[in-house]
């Protein structure tokens, strides 16, 4: 208790209760099948960093860094930040533990939590949850089209349907500065209809300004020139290349001049992938190519690409598309039992299917056997063992099959074999 209320979870966070957690275990189990398919391998980074770190990698003018981070001092004076996001601290182990030295491209996975402070929103929270993949020392167009495959068979497996692939390349730092002279010439002559965050973006950072979804700035995104129009002849074979290599699977890909996506490190590749009632924040997952960050970290030049998709906005979408996913920790046994001098029995015949790999429930106390059968009923397990004075003398038990309403006496040893076979 908390004065004369009680205790609730923070604003922007959210419990994950049971009959929830099916959804949680389908994505999270159908996105690990997925990456180490490809060959990714699963990478785990501490919840927090050094606050550097972020201001380094994501840039000082971002959202996320300038209104969004959660940072505090700890005991020893450091400055440290939840992380808002994973590809940053993947790249800091990789530089950490030597993986330049592997053969390259290192693919990595992760599946973990994320914080930013936000308004929270249906598919925004707080404490949010990502996969994601990053491919780290390979600059080619195939690596792009390998990324964007992976994120894409994830949405195909878990069910979603009428989804699109936005693609667009933003660039590098070669043709990149002339682009963004362009830009803010543009939007100069459109200041006075700008918000005030595109207004400051426009002396910080301009390429941000074709990220705005405020209402009254898109007049002038729309008319802005694209970034796919502007591109050195080395991004636009870049472009090119991959485009016919997405080109040969058929994927549903739409040019998009406005995407940039929200960080700073981006180069070359961006994409997102959309399903059909787009919104302003509806995209599903995104990510691209980050050629320039290993350097921003204290590194070699390496080339990376990689994106993240949010499981609770994956999880929106499977139930607005009625996808249900399998059921999970029901068990497969009931054990009920009649009269305590079965009660051991039961007991020690639960304890036997679990040890068989058989999900057991088992009642602790004594209950009536219909209400035994009631609880058997509410876990929705198929099958319960029944024990009584009979059975105890016998050497059997009773196996009632709950859904056909029958039920039948069999050896105890037979019955969980029988069990074992049905389980499969």
């Amino acid at each position: 208790m908390r004065g004369n209320s009680v205790y609730q979870a923070p604003r922007g966070t959210q419990d994950l209760l049971p009959n929830e957690v099916k959804y949680w275990r389908y994505v999270e189990d159908t996105a690990t099948r997925v990456a180490e398919r490809f060959g990714y391998q699963l990478i785990r980074t501490p919840i927090f960093e050094e606050t550097s770190l972020f201001v380094r990698a994501v840039g000082e003018s971002t959202d996320i860094v300038s209104k969004e981070m959660y940072t505090f001092e700890d005991k020893g004076g450091d400055s440290l930040t939840l992380r808002p996001e994973d590809t940053a601290p993947v790249l800091r182990a990789y530089l950490e533990h030597g993986f330049a030295s592997r053969t390259q491209p290192v693919k990595l996975y992760y599946i973990g939590s994320m914080y930013r402070y936000d308004r929270p929103q249906a598919g925004r929270l707080r404490e949010f949850h990502q996969f994601g993949c990053e491919a780290v020392g390979d600059g080619d167009p195939a690596v792009d089209a390998e990324a964007i495959l992976v994120a894409w068979q994830l949405y195909q497996e878990l069910g979603l349907t009428n989804l699109s692939l936005q693609l667009n390349s933003i660039g590098c730092p070669n043709c990149r500065p002339a682009y963004l002279e362009r830009l803010v010439d543009h939007f100069t002559k459109h200041k006075v209809g700008l918000c005030h965050d595109c207004q400051r973006r426009l002396q910080m950072n301009p390429l941000r300004l074709l990220d705005c979804k405020v209402e009254g700035c898109q007049p002038a995104i729309l008319a802005a020139p694209s970034s796919a129009d502007n591109l050195c002849d080395e991004c636009a074979e870049h472009f090119e290349q991959l485009r016919k290599l997405l080109a040969a699977f058929e994927l549903p890909v739409v040019l998009n001049p406005r995407l940039v996506r929200g960080l700073d490190y981006y180069t070359r590749t961006v994409f997102e992938v959309w399903p059909a009632t787009v919104g302003a924040q509806s995209a599903l997952g995104g990510g691209g190519r980050y050629d320039g960050l290993m350097e921003q970290l204290g590194g070699k030049p390496t080339p990376g690409i990689g994106f993240a998709t949010g499981l609770e906005r994956i999880i929106i979408n499977i139930k607005d598309q009625g996808i249900v996913p399998p059921e999970v920790g029901r068990p497969f046994l009931y054990v009920a039992y009649m009269g305590e001098d079965a009660k051991l029995p039961a007991f020690k015949l639960a304890g036997e299917a679990r040890r068989l790999g058989i999900p057991c429930v088992s009642t602790l106390s004594s209950r009536s056997l219909k209400a035994q059968m009631k609880q058997a009923n509410n876990l929705g397990a198929p099958f319960a063992f029944i024990l009584g004075e009979q059975e105890i003398a016998e050497g059997t038990v009773t196996v009632r099959n709950m859904s056909e309403s029958r039920q039948w006496q069999e050896p105890q040893a037979n019955a969980l074999e029988q069990l074992l076979q049905a389980k499969g």
